[in-house]
């Protein structure tokens, strides 16, 4: 272990200030320098009108129709009425949930439809769980109300369909 003097752990003390003093002020002079002017090319100055433009277009762009693909946005979902005796039939990718009523699977071959709420495949025929996203792999797929059943059916859809 080393031994200073009281005098020589003075200069350390002294010695060891002035280096951090150094330190700090070289990194402040090094961060004060890189800093942007504002207006200058690092960080220019954007005006009101270019603003406006850009929000205008976005807005025209996105408003309106069917969203870009990849832009995220979802279509709406539509509530249908699905009359006694009728089948919504579900564009493929469509989606549906039956709010009211009681629903039966509709395909016309051995394939159902997918019921994204429980992860099953529902076969054609067999009853469809209310407030449950139904997902329609391909066209032709369809709900229709069970004949069972007295209560009015309604279902929310996203995408398109026909009733039948």
């Amino acid at each position: 272990m080393l031994k200073f003097s009281k005098k020589g752990r003075t200069w350390l003390g002294i010695l060891t200030v002035a280096a951090l003093i150094g330190v700090i002020g070289f990194y402040s002079t090094v961060e004060a320098d890189s800093t942007a002017i504002p207006g200058s090319g690092d960080d220019p100055v954007v005006t009101k009108s270019y603003v406006d433009q850009k929000i205008a277009e976005i807005v025209q762009g996105g408003g309106g129709g069917t969203p870009p693909v990849g832009s995220g946005a979802m279509a709406p979902l539509e509530v249908v009425k699905v009359p006694t005796g009728k089948t919504i039939i579900v564009n493929a990718g469509g989606e549906l949930i039956v709010r009211t009523g009681k629903a039966i699977a509709f395909s016309p071959d051995a394939n159902g439809l997918s019921d994204m709420t429980d992860g099953l495949d529902i076969a054609p025929g067999k009853p469809i769980g209310n407030n449950h996203l139904i997902l329609f792999p391909r066209d032709g797929r369809g709900v229709k109300q069970d004949p069972k059943s007295k209560v009015e059916l309604i279902v929310l859809v996203r995408g398109g369909y026909q009733l039948k």
